[in-house]
Parts: structure tokens; sequence; C-alpha cells
């Protein structure tokens, strides 16, 4: 069972807390994937405003980065005011919608999307995740946050299957376990699955992937408001935050493009994402396992020309009966198609079949090919990813912060020691 540790409520807007804050700091600089971003260029079109999007986590602290920034939302843990004992729920929150705060909102860090709101659904355990997210769809929610998994559920998946016919992009995160391991909701149909990109433009050497994946995005030193630290902020990895940075891009699009279905917000998401390419800069058929369809990229989907498509957009979709079902297998399959093939090579015979066995064999020496050529570059990597002409390079210095250690069933969060207090150089 999924378990989520962590107890709070919101239920009202954000006061003041008591998160020290430095007259002036650098903690804007700290921020490398606003950067990659080019983060101020797409403000000039869309910063989320008017979009709500719910973070079904931990909860929610007082941050002075995130005032003015919060809906109300629901506690499910019988928790008594503005409390996220987890920190994770506070960390994704501010990656989507913090603002910065004093003079002209200068100071401290702002998130991809600072003009949206934040709905906080605090959850503890997997038996109120479903229901965490049918309140948040219910209650206007435009854009579902979950970072966070585990394995598959019936009352879950339902929920997911409700929040997406109900016109909600729905956004989650691959894990924190190297290598292929499928996890729920990443892996449902219709949702936007999310695995990490480390900041010189490899996969992040610590996501997972093979939930149906789509889209990868910042998962290495980001940092994140934390009021439990004396500098009010922490730096970790993830693909919570991979997962929080594309929240973040949907809500961009929503605004910008608001006659778009989740579907078609979606299809702009995937149509601007840049794919990976190997050494000599050859690109996988897409969706590749590891990258999906590539490096979001919320300018290009903010501001690009694309046909609006299909209105459910293209990612595999739910089947329409699934209430009364136990399941589908294209649900784990990963693939995007459903159709039974055997009518058809029944029909057609052993033709066919001889034609078939023929086209395996072609395959297997074109994998056989294709494995020899990965041994030679084993990183598979994304040169200027974002394509804002800003993209990462190693840092030359060691940032602050350690490994995350999230709780049991999240992935990413605050790191086990804060950074040090704003114009402190980094310890090496």
């Amino acid at each position: 069972m999924l378990h989520l540790v962590g107890t709070g409520a919101l239920t009202g807007a954000l006061l003041l807390g008591s998160a020290p804050v430095a007259s002036a700091d650098d903690i804007r600089e700290r921020q490398w994937a606003l950067n990659a971003f080019a983060a101020e260029d797409i403000w000039a079109h869309a910063t989320g405003k008017g979009v709500t999007v719910a973070v079904v986590d931990t909860g929610l602290d007082s941050h002075p980065d995130l005032k003015g920034a919060i809906v109300r939302g629901k506690d499910y843990t019988q928790g008594k005011g503005n409390s996220d004992n987890g920190s994770h729920g506070t960390a994704m929150s501010s990656l989507i919608a913090a603002r910065g705060h004093g003079p002209g909102n200068k100071l401290g860090m702002k998130g991809l999307a600072p003009g949206s709101k934040i709905m906080p659904i605090t959850v503890p355990t997997a038996s109120t995740y479903g229901k965490g997210i049918r309140y948040a769809v219910d209650h206007g929610a435009k854009v579902v946050n979950l970072s966070y998994g585990g394995p598959r559920d019936e009352g879950d998946r339902k929920a997911v299957e409700y929040a997406i016919s109900k016109d909600v992009v729905v956004v989650a995160a691959t894990g924190n376990t190297p290598g292929k391991h499928k996890e729920y909701p990443a892996a449902y149909p219709g949702v936007v699955s999310v695995g990490g990109l480390g900041r010189d433009g490899t996969l992040w050497e610590g996501s997972s992937w093979g939930s149906n994946t789509t889209l990868v995005a910042p998962a290495e030193k980001n940092l994140s408001a934390s009021p439990k630290y004396k500098s009010g902020y922490a730096i970790g990895d993830g693909t919570s935050d991979a997962a929080a940075y594309v929240s973040a891009a949907a809500a961009l699009v929503r605004e910008k493009h608001p006659d778009l279905t989740a579907g078609q917000v979606i299809n702009r998401l995937i149509k601007s994402a840049k794919p990976l390419t190997d050494a000599k800069g050859n690109a996988p058929k897409l969706p590749d396992e590891k990258f999906g369809y590539g490096v979001v990229r919320p300018f290009r989907a903010v501001t690009s020309d694309y046909a609006a498509g299909p209105k459910a957009g293209p990612l595999a979709q739910p089947e329409k009966s699934s209430d009364s079902a136990a399941g589908s297998t294209s649900s784990d399959s990963g693939s995007s198609s459903s159709d039974d093939s055997s009518g058809w090579m029944y029909v057609l015979g052993p033709p066919i079949v001889l034609f078939g066995l023929i086209l395996v064999v072609l395959i297997g020496v074109a994998v056989v090919i294709v494995v020899l050529v990965k041994r030679k570059d084993s990183r598979d990597r994304v040169s200027d990813p974002w394509g804002s002409g800003n993209g990462p390079t190693v840092p030359g210095q060691q940032y602050p912060g350690q490994q995350p250690h999230a709780p049991a069933g999240q992935f990413g969060g605050p790191p086990t020691a804060p950074p040090p207090p704003p114009n402190q150089p980094p310890s090496r």
C-alpha cells in the first residue's frame, strides 16, 4: 500500500510564517532550472494566472514566498492549522507557485508558474488520496500534481480517471528507484508521467522509468521552500520536483490557451518537448521508455503555434467501461494501443504469420546492433534541452544540501540538512 507521512491542514489563505528571510539574498540565483527554462521570457506571456493546481501531498506550511498563492484545500489527517511535518508538500507547492517576497517580489524563490494558485490536499495514506483527487476536481483545480506513488489500486485508478473525464491535467512522478520500475499513479492511462533530468542534460541517475514516461524535467539540486530550516529553503533531488515543474508548465499553457482541453494542453507539452539524442545527434523512436517525448519546454509550449489536435490528447485513455471493470490489459502494458489484433491475423492466415516471423528476426538483429551502439555511449544526453540558450552546466562547486530522503511512498523532497543562510558561500 502507498503510505504518505505527514499531517497538517490548510483552510484559507496563508499568513506570513516565521521562517527567517534575509534582507538581500541569492536564493533566485540558485534556481538553475528557472534559468534553463528562460522563465523571465515565459512570464512575459503567461504566469499561470487564474489556474489552480492541486498538490495532493503532505500538507503546506506558511512561507513568505507562498503568501497569496493559496486557495482553500482539504485535510484528510484531522490536523490543526497550517502544518506540513513531511515538508514535501510545501516544497512541491513552492516549485510550482512561489512568488518571492519583498520589494517587487525580488527576494526569495519563484515557482515556474508564480501566478497560479495552490490547492493543498493533505493525505496520510493511500485510502484517502483518491478522495483528495476527487475533492480537488470538484472544487476547481485544473491541474493535479501527484509527486508520489505505489502499487496499483482500483479506487485510486477510478479517481484519476474521474479527474481526466472532468478535463483536468493529471501529472505524476515516475519514482526515485533507478532503472525500470512501474509506479502508480504515473502508469495509469492518461496521466502525464514525469521522469527526472540532471543538470548536465542526462537522465538523472536516480530516476525510475517504465511508468509510461511522457516527459522529463529537472530533478537534481532544486531549491525549494522549507520553513524547517533557518534559511527558509532546502536543496534536494527527485522526480517529485520534475513532476511539479511539469504541473507548473501545464498551468502556464492553461492560462495562455484557455480554450484547449486537458488533452490538448498535454499535446502542446509533448509537441514542444525536446527529444533526447545520442552522441551522434540521432533521436530514438518516440516515446522513448526513459525520456518519453523529451524534456519539457514551457516557453515553446506557451508561445509556439501547434494544431490543437483531438480533445482527448495524444496519451492512451482510460477505457470508458473502467468503472465497472477490475482493470484493463492496456493499463499495464505501457502501450498507447488497445486494438485486438487476433481477428485479422486469423483471417489472413499463414502468409501473414510467415511474414511476421521474418519481421521478428529482422527486429531482433536490429536490437542487437542498437545494444552494441549503446554500449559506446551509455548515457543519453540532451544538448541545451530547453532550447533557451541557457542550457545548464555541471556546477563548479558543490551546492549545499544532501540527497533527499522523502517520506515513504513519496519521491524526492527537502534534504536532511539545510543550505547555509543567503549570501554565505556554499560548502564544498
